[in-house]
């Protein structure tokens, strides 16, 4: 019943076609589910990821028209971050947005990977990360977060260097993206904000089985603390990460922020026996929700942040050809009877929008 790494990460938008616009044609992800939230039948629920939608690639949204814009703190998310191969695939992904009129930040040396930093329509943070080096680039495979590591100082003096971080980037435009830019490989990681990272690391290392393979501070606030937990060695697609931050103000949910984010279990079984596990440590803790894609259980770290734990499957092919993902509106069995009255809540999507793949495609036609 082991944890076997990150499902999704679910935030909240403003307009539905605009983040469709960005994560299909500026980022290149795959539109993979244009659907309702079940909870709330008049709200867009979108899906993006990789080809199929696998678990650990899928980035989701409510449509909030109505919401004001969140605010990142404590008990909520700070940002998330997909993976890319290599530092070349950084900075052609740095030179791309910068000439469709995104704003960047970086490159910035994390030590265990390099990254850049961007806000999507709505304001959310999102980083884009190198696979590499990784974690044993200053500890032994075998001990792993055992050990507190503050960043090295030449990498913190670097950072620091504005006028040539800002003059790195790819020398030449990048109309497509390639094969080194795409960002297939999913999630690297999400990093969240706690008041007390002890008991976060009991919570996902002693609670929920994840091991710590990092303790290390902010690089950007030296004073906060930084732990990060994962499965295994610790690959991307499995990071959890949080900064301390005790006097942070409290997250608000809303445009840009995120709603909650899910860990992945391989069944059915699996996801009931951690219920049973969760229940008697004395979480609150849903019942199992049906979400045709998946079935989920939710609860709450200790500061309030809303967890979901999701199994793998049946996956996004279940009620529409793999082919023709994310191309009409799907509804769960129990909802189609109100579909017309749905339909007419909904803005419509323009369904070539779908076309958006982390395989390959993703030009800069406006």
């Amino acid at each position: 019943m082991d944890i076997e790494g990150l499902h999704h990460i679910t935030l909240v938008c403003h307009e539905a076609a605009r983040t469709v616009d960005f994560y299909t044609r500026v980022l290149g992800l795959r539109f993979v589910k244009k659907t309702v939230n079940f909870d709330d039948p008049g709200a867009y629920h979108l899906y993006f990821g990789d080809r199929t939608g696998s678990p650990g690639s899928a980035i989701t949204f409510f449509e909030w028209k109505w919401a004001p814009r969140g605010v990142w703190g404590l008990g909520g998310t700070h940002h998330f971050a997909l993976g890319v191969v290599d530092r070349a695939g950084l900075l052609k992904w740095k030179r791309r947005l910068i000439d469709l009129g995104v704003r960047v930040s970086g490159p910035l040396d994390r030590h265990y990977f390099t990254s850049i930093y961007l806000q999507d329509p709505d304001g959310a943070i999102v980083e884009i990360a190198t696979q590499g080096p990784g974690w044993t680039i200053d500890e032994e495979p075998e001990a792993l977060g055992m050990a507190l590591r503050p960043p090295p100082e030449a990498m913190t003096i670097a950072n620091r260097d504005t006028a040539r971080i800002a003059a790195e980037t790819w020398p030449e435009p990048v109309p497509t993206i390639d094969a080194e830019m795409a960002l297939s490989h999913g999630m690297h990681h999400i990093t969240a904000i706690g008041s007390d990272i002890k008991r976060t690391d009991a919570f996902f290392g002693d609670l929920l089985g994840m091991r710590r393979v990092k303790m290390t501070s902010n690089f950007d606030d030296p004073d906060s603390a930084h732990w990060y937990w994962g499965v295994g060695p610790g690959r991307p697609g499995t990071i959890i990460t949080y900064f301390e931050r005790p006097r942070e103000r409290p997250a608000t949910i809303g445009a840009g922020q995120t709603h909650h984010f899910a860990l992945s279990v391989p069944s059915d079984e699996a996801q009931l026996a951690w219920r049973e596990k969760l229940v008697k440590a004395g979480l609150g803790v849903s019942p199992v929700m049906d979400r045709i894609y998946f079935k989920s259980i939710y609860m709450r770290d200790p500061d309030g942040h809303i967890i979901e734990i999701a199994t793998r499957g049946p996956g996004f092919a279940i009620d529409e050809p793999l082919e023709s993902l994310g191309q009409a509106l799907r509804l769960p069995p129990w909802l189609e009877d109100q579909r017309s009255e749905i339909e007419s809540t909904l803005t419509p999507l323009d369904p070539t929008m779908s076309v958006g793949t982390a395989d390959a495609r993703g030009s800069m036609r406006s």
